[in-house]
């Protein structure tokens, strides 16, 4: 198969680095990648959110498959403008990926579906969450527990424009739990817990994420939670002639009253991937075409016994600042000599070298037989990585079990 994997960050790196593996690939293309996708396939300069672009790109290269990694072209619907060509396309369409791009379609779909969740509050009084209606990277949510932490959230959130939700402040521990739909069926992937909060100990502001492990040993009975969980979404969305196909993620509260649903993604997240998919078993690129073709009830791939975790590295002002630019970076061939697995998520090649070029520049990852032994190697190999201004969180999975 002829693959066109759409972003440029860590987790369609992450993505790149799975479909390479599969025996069923004949070509891998990016639009527009990164330095690391393309040291896997060849990148493209057609902007993840140039439906038109895309169209052409896939339609020259005679792609058989086109994997959209980031949320804001699936909800614009550049996953619309290919399939309609005739284009096979894992990622779902512009309605249904509302699931992510609106809390508020997303809450009426799972009140509608029966499915767990915060409750909506009328006025905004402490203790409460505050959320920006749309999309906004991962940093759109504010937990306000004081007086003057919503008056800050408030005004964090109206800066994102469109309307704001807010909800009942849940309380307990979370996890990132994945699922691949066709539209009619959700096949379990598996769970990962990510870490969002920019300093050591969750202090500081909300990032993208600064890091992830795979498995979360503390949540019970995962697959069964896909059944009560995504099933009902995927079959809500069938219903309202919506169908979902793609990457389902559900970002799960699980207190003492069971999971609640915090938020749905429409996609892999990140930096969950960059976990989740070096320790899969099977064959991604066939599961993923699968899914795209309607039968992903036949998809043989799962999570193995292997754990991983994954430290993000950042420039210096992230999340302030995501245009960290220009920084040479040394030590990648070192830290995957040692067996790590370095994602490039924000950076370029600049005269022969690669350079910073983002927010969240590197993604970390290791593989082991538990997720202590995972992260001990994940931070020997970042330890090896270095370019002025690097920050990182130095607790990731320091507390999983």
């Amino acid at each position: 198969m002829r693959v066109l994997i759409v972003g440029s960050g860590a987790r369609e790196h992450a993505l790149a680095w799975g479909i390479a593996r599969s025996s069923s690939l004949t070509e891998l293309h990016a639009a527009p990648g990164n330095p690391g996708i393309a040291t896997l396939g060849h990148c493209h300069p057609v902007r993840a959110d140039d439906g038109v672009g895309l169209l052409d790109l896939a339609r020259t290269l005679a792609v058989d498959l086109v994997v959209i990694g980031p949320e804001a072209p699936l909800v614009a619907g550049v996953a619309d403008e290919l399939r309609h060509a005739g284009v096979a396309v894992f990622g779902p369409g512009a309605e249904a990926a509302r699931i992510e791009g609106s809390k508020t379609f997303a809450k009426d779909v799972m009140d509608a579906a029966g499915v767990p969740t915060a409750a909506t509050l009328g006025v905004a009084r402490p203790p409460c969450v505050v959320k920006a209606d749309g999309l906004a990277a991962g940093k759109g949510v504010f937990v306000c527990r004081t007086g003057e932490e919503l008056d800050a959230g408030l005004k964090a959130a109206a800066a994102f424009g469109g309307r704001l939700v807010i909800e009942e402040l849940l309380e307990g521990r979370e996890a990132s739990l994945f699922a691949l739909s066709d539209g009619r069926y959700a096949a379990p992937l598996g769970a990962a817990q990510d870490y969002k909060r920019a300093g050591d100990g969750d202090t500081g502001p909300n990032t993208g994420g600064m890091g992830a492990y795979s498995p979360v040993e503390w949540l019970d009975d995962a697959d069964g939670l896909v059944e009560r969980i995504h099933q009902p979404v995927i079959d809500e969305l069938a219903r309202r002639g919506t169908p979902f196909v793609g990457c389902l993620f559900a970002g799960l509260m699980v207190g003492e009253d069971g999971p609640r649903v915090l938020e749905f993604n429409a996609r892999f997240g990140d930096p969950e991937t960059q976990v989740l998919v070096p320790r899969l078993e099977g064959d991604l690129l066939e599961a993923l075409a699968a899914a795209a073709r309607g039968e992903a009830r036949g998809a043989d791939l799962h999570a193995g016994a292997k754990a991983a975790v994954t430290v993000v590295l950042t420039g210096p002002d992230y999340p302030q600042r995501s245009d960290y630019a220009g920084a040479p970076i040394q030590g990648v061939e070192e830290a995957e000599a040692g067996g790590a697995i370095v994602f490039h998520g924000g950076t370029a090649v600049r005269d022969g070298s690669v350079v910073t070029n983002g927010g969240r520049i590197l993604s970390v990852t290791a593989l082991a037989p538990s997720v202590p032994d995972a992260r001990a190697r994940a931070y020997e190999a970042v330890g090896k990585v270095s370019f002025e201004g690097a920050r990182f969180r130095r607790d990731i999975a320091s507390a999983a079990g």
